[in-house]
């Protein structure tokens, strides 16, 4: 397993910076809205804006699916890094100060004279499913000039957030960030992030994993869409086959990680109340990744991640709320 005792950093999170809204809604409502339930849409700023005024009220928080991640890795007393771009403006602002108040190492230069911070509307039915509306702005801007090889070097796994897959910059600074890592030694892994991404980019996908990734990180419907077939075993071992570790995660049902050979069935934390799953699989990645980092067997790493996703499920919002390393010194893991 990977070590990190001559790194700075556990995790280094490349992704789109993003301020989250959060709102309850109805079936009706996500219909009248023209919006796919449970799904990732982009929206432009028109859009958001009339979005965000239909919507009920709700709570913001800064969110983006690889910094979800880091501030779970820093809740479980890990270190972390975060890679994105904000604007000089308020919700920019607002990023910045949560990420770093989360105890994360967050440097990229702002966006001058371009968008706005990019949000996320985020609206969610009485059964916990998130449909998620977003507003990119200056969050799809990152490129390789934003990267910082030294950075990476300096982390033991750098963590891509596959929705930053779709701008060519941004799929640019993925290169430069995956070579950065494995020229010094590094483990690289990406989160396919939503089947719409899947579907959007496969081959693309598909090329740049069997390139550059070493752990890939998806739920069982990302994986289907990659593979295109529900039969989850084969393209378990599809998967398998082209990277060194794969983590999927299957709801209430766990997780399965495979390893060459090796198939580890993790099962979920329960919880009394599924509220929110928003930031689910993002937590569960902090889990299991940090737990890669620091040398944990993968069965133990998914149990941190599963941990930590039964965490962020019990509430509003896609951040834990209490800390991690707490919870894992109850259940007996420790890092």
């Amino acid at each position: 397993m990977t070590q990190t005792s001559d790194t700075r950093f556990d995790l280094c999170a490349v992704g789109n910076a993003i301020v989250d809204v959060l709102a309850p809604c109805d079936d009706a409502f996500l219909t009248a809205q023209g919006l796919t339930p449970g799904s990732m849409s982009l929206v432009d700023e028109d859009q958001s804006a009339a979005l965000y005024d239909a919507m009920a009220a709700g709570v913001e928080a800064s969110g983006g699916s690889a910094g979800n991640t880091v501030a779970g890795v820093g809740s479980f007393g890990g270190r972390a890094a975060y890679v994105g771009k904000v604007a000089p403006d308020t919700l920019g602002q607002v990023f910045t100060h949560d990420i770093r108040a989360a105890g994360v190492a967050f440097d990229t230069p702002v966006l001058e004279g371009g968008a706005g911070t990019g949000r996320c509307l985020i609206n969610v039915t009485p059964d916990g499913q998130r449909t998620m509306s977003t507003f990119l702005g200056a969050a799809n801007q990152l490129g390789v000039g934003d990267i910082d090889a030294a950075l990476i070097g300096d982390s033991a796994i750098v963590y891509l957030e596959g929705y930053l897959f779709d701008p060519a910059p941004a799929r640019a600074a993925f290169e430069a960030a995956a070579a950065a890592a494995h020229a010094a030694g590094r483990k690289v892994a990406i989160t396919l992030s939503d089947t719409f991404v899947v579907a959007r980019w496969r081959a693309e996908l598909l090329a740049f994993i069997a390139a550059s990734a070493d752990i890939v990180l998806a739920n069982e419907s990302e994986l289907a869409a990659l593979f295109e077939t529900e039969d989850f075993d084969a393209a378990a071992a599809q998967l398998a086959a082209i990277v060194e570790i794969a983590a999927i995660t299957r709801g209430e049902h766990g997780s399965v990680i495979v390893s060459g050979d090796q198939r580890i069935a993790v099962a979920a934390v329960p919880v009394d109340k599924v509220v929110d799953t928003t930031g689910a699989g993002d937590q569960y990645a902090a889990g299991f990744l940090l737990g890669v980092a620091r040398g944990l067997t993968l069965e133990q790493a998914g149990q941190l991640g599963s941990l930590a996703a039964s965490e962020v499920i019990a509430h509003w919002g896609p951040r834990p709320m209490v800390s991690l390393a707490d919870l894992a010194s109850e259940k007996g893991l420790t890092l």
